[in-house]
């Protein structure tokens, strides 16, 4: 078969497709295989590049292209397989090599699609050719419309920018295929927002058309179109909206609502009182509106100016007090300038204005004013009472000159120390004054209008007490001072110095000396170092501690005032048994012993003493609680009956409230009737051993909380502890009842006579029972 008969079977309708890389491997794979751009011709295949349309559709079959073996002889002996992707439900191959699309394709979805063909011998069902690979390209139409994913859009650009602009970029997306024909090839269009906006065709940027201002209009809605085909015939559209808002820039100047403001404060207001606002407009926004207020010429020392940072206001406020009778009126100049200014726009005028503020003083009734606001004054400390401290003065400022009454408040204190004349306001001293007390006095004077006591002021009073030399200097501190036994001639055992608590103008100068009386005989002498210090020297060698433990030194010590004073100061010196140098602790030590009159053999045997008791003490306490465990084992615990001996005798047979009974008598416990025996000196009860009850029974305990409960309620009871006698045995004993009837021993055995020994209070009793022994007999 020749090339001009296989061309006449290629679809002319697609334009040529480059071999899939899967093609490519399958026929480097076989050597006798080969490929061009135009046709593709292998040992018994020939073939071109196959396409089909997405969107075709699925009633008739499209024809795609054709495969044929070159021993294809058209005579029907070879028929054709197709397998892989979609084979024989999308695409069909019939005997002559001819291949049908059958259903719609879509490229979005799948591309390409990869198949495999063979050539088979009807006659032998042998392939006459290797199964070949190839694969067919779903080639694009113009489905599917642009899309703005990311709209609406929102863009913010400074008002009076230039044009050209950049304010946002807007970007469409469409499903084609990009790399085949126009079906992907946006071209962008402004549909709403001329003349002040344009749009690039081909990248969607939105670009300034025009300068705005945002005063007039600060916020516009722009529509952009983006079709596909370029823009042809037939192309798909979308609409995008995006709202431009212009930003504020500092283009305006503050304007006052006023050229002239009219204002009034009364001459009593205190410093700080608002007088009035003034308000400049500005069309900016935000910090471009910021602005701030001055107070321009003299009165700026009287009123000051402030801004409202919130309502941009200017608020006048009172600096300094004003007096009706002095000035009446004034008349300010009030200047306001934006706060950060843009220098683009002063070529167009100062971003500030003026206006003029006229304020009127109202008069008032005022209070008295002080000369002065404060007042220094001197006295010198320890000046008689009714000592002249100062004067102060008031007036009243109005015209009728009223004349004020004086007086000193805050501090009850302060009262007793000064007084002042209520009339001409004159401070004098009720008491002397101390210095080192207090140096300084401070007092607050009032001057009230006799008419009107409403109306007072205050002035304060600052007095400083002089200093008088009436102190002497004396000792900083108690000098504890030691000396060796073997210290020798001139050696300095202290250093000492003075303190003085008056003041000194020139600073304070002490001299320091030994006293008169100890010049000769002290045994050491004093060195003044003409530095506020002085030093103590020995002035003999050898000191001995038998002879004289202590030493006691006055020294003189003189300051520098005026009249200078003196003070004899005291300084303890105690003997060391040491060398030269002198340890402090054994020497406090040593005076420690010297001071009690004990040797240190002595306090070696208290310390032993008292060990030896430390330790005595210790054994007796192990030993009492070794003694503390209870000697009686829980096993051998018994309850029995306990017989107490009262060596009193009752009040006989008409006693009846020394003893209460009853309360031994319950419908459960019973008193037994105890036989008894003959004894010479006490009576012996009979111990009975308690049948399975014992501490840890819930009847026995109930029975002790309430025989107890019943003795702590008894008024009754003697005041005193006394031992009470329970007989229990539980219901249900195995003793059996207690009854003498069923008792093995009647009373026939039992003897009475002790009952005679009894004495008379019991003769009675002995007569029955010998009586009834005697009839029994």
């Amino acid at each position: 078969m020749n090339c001009s008969t296989l061309l006449s079977l290629v679809l002319m309708l697609v334009r040529l497709w480059p071999c899939s890389p899967s093609m490519q491997n399958h026929s480097a794979q076989n050597t006798d295989q080969s490929f061009t751009a135009v046709q593709r011709v292998k040992h018994g295949w020939v073939w071109e590049p196959l396409f089909a349309t997405e969107e075709q559709t699925s009633v008739v079959p499209v024809y795609v292209g054709q495969l044929k073996s070159d021993l294809d002889k058209q005579d029907g002996n070879l028929k054709y397989i197709l397998t892989g992707e979609g084979a024989g439900s999308i695409f069909i191959i019939e005997n002559n090599g001819k291949i049908y699309v059958t259903q719609k394709l879509d490229r979005e979805k799948k591309p390409f699609y990869t198949l495999r063909a063979q050539a088979i011998n009807r006659s032998t069902q042998l392939p006459v050719e290797p199964e070949l690979e190839f694969v067919i390209k779903v080639r694009d139409v113009n489905d599917h419309e642009p899309q703005f994913l990311d709209g609406p859009y929102v863009a913010t650009v400074p008002e009076m920018s230039p044009e050209g602009t950049s304010v946002t970029q807007v970007t469409a997306t469409d499903g084609d295929d990009p790399s085949y024909g126009n079906s992907a090839r946006l071209l962008y269009s402004l549909i709403q927002g001329q003349p002040y906006f344009s749009v690039e065709p081909k990248t969607g940027v939105i670009r300034m058309a025009s300068q705005m201002d945002r005063e007039t209009k600060d916020q516009y809605l722009v529509i952009i179109q983006a079709k596909d085909m370029v823009g042809q015939a037939g192309a798909f559209s979308a609409t995008a909206t995006v709202t431009i808002n212009l930003s504020d820039i500092n283009d305006n100047p503050p304007k006052f609502q006023q050229r002239l403001y009219y204002m009034s404060v009364s001459e009593e207001a205190p410093v700080g009182t608002t007088v009035g606002k003034v308000f400049a407009e500005d069309s900016d926004i935000g910090d471009n509106a910021a602005m701030n207020y001055f107070i321009e010429g003299d009165s700026s020392d009287v009123f000051d100016i402030i801004t409202n940072n919130e309502t941009q206001e200017g608020i006048i406020l009172l600096k300094k007090r004003v007096d009706y009778e002095s000035k009446r009126r004034y008349s300010i100049r009030a200047k306001v300038v934006n706060r950060y200014i843009d220098d683009r726009f002063l070529k167009e005028g100062p971003f500030e204005d003026t206006t003029i503020v006229k304020i009127n003083v109202e008069d008032a009734d005022e209070p008295p004013v002080f000369t002065f606001e404060n007042y220094v004054m001197e006295i010198a400390e320890a000046a008689v009472s009714g000592s002249l401290v100062g004067v102060v003065t008031a007036r009243d400022p109005d015209n009728d000159d009223c004349p004020v009454r004086y007086s000193i408040v805050h501090g009850m204190h302060l009262k007793r120390l000064f007084s002042i004349n209520e009339h001409n306001g004159t401070i004098i001293t009720t008491k002397p004054l101390d210095r080192e007390i207090a140096s300084w006095h401070n007092i607050t004077v009032t001057a009230t209008e006799t008419r009107n006591p409403e109306k007072i002021s205050e002035a304060n009073v600052y007095i400083q007490v002089l200093n008088v030399n009436d102190h002497a200097p004396e000792f900083p501190k108690y000098y504890e001072t030691f000396v060796c036994e073997n210290a020798v001639s001139g050696q300095l055992i202290q250093s000492i110095s003075a303190v003085d608590q008056d003041d000194s103008a020139e600073g304070h100068h002490f001299y320091f000396s030994l006293a008169q009386e100890a010049t000769n005989n002290s045994g050491f002498t004093v060195k003044d170092n003409q530095d506020n210090t002085a030093g103590i020297f020995t002035a003999k060698s050898g000191f001995r501690r038998q002879e004289q433990f202590s030493f006691y030194l006055p020294i003189l010590i003189l300051d520098n005032g005026t009249p200078p004073l003196t003070s004899t100061n005291t300084l303890t010196i105690t003997v060391c048994d040491c060398d030269t140098e002198v340890n402090t602790f054994y020497c406090r030590y040593g005076a420690f012993m010297y001071a009690m009159g004990l040797s240190t053999e002595a306090l070696v045997a208290v310390l032993a003493c008292i060990l030896t008791l430390l330790v005595f003490f210790l054994a007796v306490v192990a030993i009492r609680q070794q003694r503390k465990k209870s000697p009686f084992s829980e096993k051998m615990e018994e309850f029995r009956e306990n017989i107490v001996r009262y060596d009193d005798e009752g009040g006989g047979e008409e006693d009846t409230e020394a003893f209460d009974i009853s309360a031994l008598r319950t419908h459960t416990v019973m008193r037994t009737h105890k036989p008894r025996k003959k004894v010479t000196t006490e009576i012996h009860s009979l111990y009975r051993q308690s049948l399975q009850v014992g501490p840890d029974s819930a009847i026995f305990r109930q029975f002790i909380s309430e025989k107890l409960e019943e003795a702590n309620t008894d008024p009754s009871a003697p005041p005193y502890d006394s031992l009470q006698t329970y007989a229990f045995e539980g219901t249900g004993s195995l003793a059996g009842s207690l009854s003498s009837l069923g008792s093995n021993m009647s009373d026939m055995d039992q003897s009475y006579d002790y009952l005679a020994d009894w004495g008379p209070q019991f003769k009675k009793l002995a007569g029955m029972y010998t009586s009834h022994r005697s009839v029994g007999d």
